[in-house]
């Protein structure tokens, strides 16, 4: 008799805790759009500029109104692709989290207008965008990679009120000290005749000719931007879907350093009118100084410094355990006020 009650004990104790991971799994995924279709969370969010409206492409995961993290695309005008891989890490932490193609880019409206593509535009998209999703200083953290961490830098400095933390991934505040490290340290790296090579195509604005592209991937892309042997799908679509228009005119043709509308950039300074929780991330051969992101995480006042001894610019991809560790604890401890 007794051997019968333990069974039952044991198999209704199995039960609830069965339903009860039931019942948290469909929440996670109950978005309680205002529709009877699911669309996958997917959203095309209607953006308000001074030249008109458009709609900006986003991608919801989870429910989880203490944890709601916006991933910003580097670029300008890449996509959300080269970030998927986000996807697996973030969910398995139960974090709401949002994929999002900023205007221009190939999800996303692509108007033509010139004068949209500003650093101060985009830091209002994202604030339209953040309205959009719910989030605010109770929940909200970004994170922003490459151009995507110039603006989530933007952001911060305009909007930290609506922050819980701040993470900028392989992004100096800085872009004329980007282009004096690419000239003096990275080039430096390369074989002199490559170097040589590539100046004078970039003389001659040359930068359609495909020996351009035959010469950066493997000496400086597969160096510097994505060390892994096969590049994910993603960042391969990602590279696919370029607004190469908006691109070239804010980060200019060139590889190495900014010299587009970008070219004079810098919020170094300001770095310390920073006061929510930052996080910087770094990595050994990225086509940032590590050493400028460390320092970085000393300017702002709240900072810390994660470093990624085997990654380069998307070290989310060739150094992802130490990358998606260290992000991954700094919203934990964040969110529990341990940091």
């Amino acid at each position: 008799m007794r051997s019968i009650l333990l069974l039952a004990l044991i198999a209704l104790t199995v039960s609830c805790k069965n339903e009860t991971k039931s019942e948290t799994l469909s929440n996670y995924f109950t978005y309680n759009e205002n529709s009877n279709v699911e669309s996958a969370g997917v959203k095309m969010i209607p953006i308000k500029t001074p030249f008109g409206e458009f709609k900006v492409w986003t991608k919801r995961f989870g429910n989880n109104p203490k944890i709601k993290v916006l991933l910003l695309h580097g670029g300008p005008a890449m996509t959300h692709e080269y970030m998927e891989c986000f996807e697996t890490f973030f969910q398995r932490e139960g974090f709401e989290f949002y994929e999002y193609d900023q205007l221009g880019s190939y999800y996303s409206d692509q108007p033509k207008d010139s004068t949209l593509w500003t650093t101060e535009r985009f830091v209002e998209e994202v604030e339209q965008v953040r309205k959009a999703i719910g989030a605010d200083n109770n929940n909200f953290y970004v994170l922003g990679n490459s151009w995507g961490g110039i603006l989530a830098m933007e952001y911060a400095l305009k909007y930290q009120k609506n922050l819980k933390g701040l993470l900028v991934a392989n992004m100096v505040a800085s872009a004329p000290e980007y282009g004096k490290y690419a000239d003096e340290v990275l080039a430096k790296q390369m074989k002199p005749e490559i170097l040589a090579e590539i100046r004078a195509l970039e003389a001659k604005k040359d930068f359609n000719n495909p020996r351009y592209m035959e010469l950066l991937i493997p000496n400086f892309y597969q160096q510097h931007l994505c060390r892994l042997k096969e590049w994910p799908d993603g960042l391969k679509r990602a590279s696919k879907h370029v607004n190469g228009e908006v691109y070239t005119l804010m980060q200019g043709p060139s590889e190495f350093g900014i010299s587009g509308r970008l070219a004079k950039w810098d919020v170094k300074n300001r770095l310390k009118e920073i006061t929510i929780p930052t996080l910087m991330i770094g990595a050994k051969y990225d086509t940032m100084d590590p050493k400028a992101m460390e320092e970085q995480s000393k300017l702002v006042q709240k900072g810390h410094f994660l470093y990624c001894p085997n990654g380069s610019h998307l070290a989310m991809w060739d150094d992802q355990k130490v990358f998606m560790n260290g992000v991954i604890q700094f919203i934990h401890d964040v969110d529990t006020d341990k940091f």
